[in-house]
């Protein structure tokens, strides 16, 4: 019988040809100068605004401007929440002494991965895995490689672990590429600058109870740890559906709907609890990390990432038990 190993470097040969990856990496490379150059006008803008480049200055006006906006009717009672946790936590700050938006390519990437993950980088994932197996099998392909002596579930496990190889690539280019085009603007500095973490968020209540400092980079590879679990689990489902459907552009449509539909109902779904089950909702992990007020009250860290887990493994069974039981020749 034939080993994984020789399946696998035959699929990662396959993905290459494809140019999907590479393309990827294209887009990413050409979206990261936009997005660095945004990122400078907002600072210019920010010390013309406050008239001065003393963080502890900006921070009290930000306070300011927040504690005035409470004051508002207009302002919805969601937006009021998350208010009143942001002047809490900038007010923790202040009194740390500790600059919460001290501009570097370090704080450039963090900012990147905290924003992305919830669909940018989910869309990337599901561009590469969506055609896995769909593509062969419209093609008829799967039917040359199943005439080899080798075990279907091997097929399919070599499939995944291809295609989670090619996940962590995403994973590790974007931050160095990140790195890499921010810092000829911000600079190259900020690795072991303090950030802030072990916020609790409950209800309009923001406890520090477990806040504590860590070095940036320490809260960098957590972030993108909790974004490669959550695109791993994006991938899980994708290779699910292209099992199911043979058709790649039905199957690429089913994951990009259903993925923008998420960033929808993560705006929309604060009262309605039971969403709180579903995997979209549960993407953005890393803004767990800094406290941010969750889409829907009561999610927590161990929560989301049981969620997201458990339909990781429910795509893969069903993944597996189809693929193995269909008839490939029909």
């Amino acid at each position: 019988m034939i080993s994984l190993y020789p399946l696998i470097q035959n699929e990662t040969i396959k993905m290459l040809k494809k140019r999907r990856f590479l393309v990827i990496i294209l887009i990413i490379a050409l979206l990261i100068p936009v997005f660095t150059y945004a990122q400078l006008k907002i600072a210019e803008s920010s010390r013309k605004q406050f008239g001065t480049e003393n963080w502890r200055v900006s921070t009290q006006q930000q306070i300011s401007d927040y504690t005035n906006r409470l004051s508002s009717n207009r302002v919805p009672e969601e937006w009021k929440r998350y208010l009143k946790v942001e002047i809490k936590r900038l007010q923790y700050s202040l009194n740390k002494d500790i600059d919460p938006q001290s501009p570097n390519g370090v704080t450039f990437t963090r900012d990147f991965f905290k924003n992305a993950i919830g669909l940018f980088l989910p869309l990337m994932v599901a561009v590469v895995a969506a055609d896995i197996v769909s593509s062969e099998q419209s093609t008829g392909t799967i039917k040359i490689l199943l005439t080899r002596p080798v075990r279907r579930w091997k097929i399919l496990m070599s499939k995944l672990i291809t295609l989670c190889l090619f996940i962590s690539l995403i994973i590790l280019t974007t931050g160095l590429l990140c790195y890499a085009i921010s810092g000829l603007v911000f600079g190259y500095a900020g690795w072991t600058m303090p950030v802030l973490t072990g916020f609790q968020v409950s209800g309009t209540e923001l406890s520090t109870a477990n806040a504590h400092v860590v070095d940036q980079w320490l809260y960098l590879l957590m972030e993108m740890s909790l974004g490669w679990f959550s695109c791993i689990v994006v991938g899980c489902l994708s290779l699910m559906v292209s099992v199911l459907v043979r058709s790649t552009a039905a199957g690429m449509g089913i994951m990009l709907a259903t993925l923008i539909a998420g960033t929808i109902l993560a705006n929309m779904v604060s009262s309605w609890e039971t969403a709180k089950y579903l995997f979209m909702v549960n993407l953005e992990t890393v803004t767990f990390l800094s406290g941010s007020v969750p889409p829907i009250p009561g999610l927590t860290l161990p929560f989301s990432l049981s969620v997201l887990a458990v339909w990781a493994l429910l795509s893969l069974l069903v993944s597996f038990r189809v693929f193995t039981k269909r008839d490939i020749l029909s």
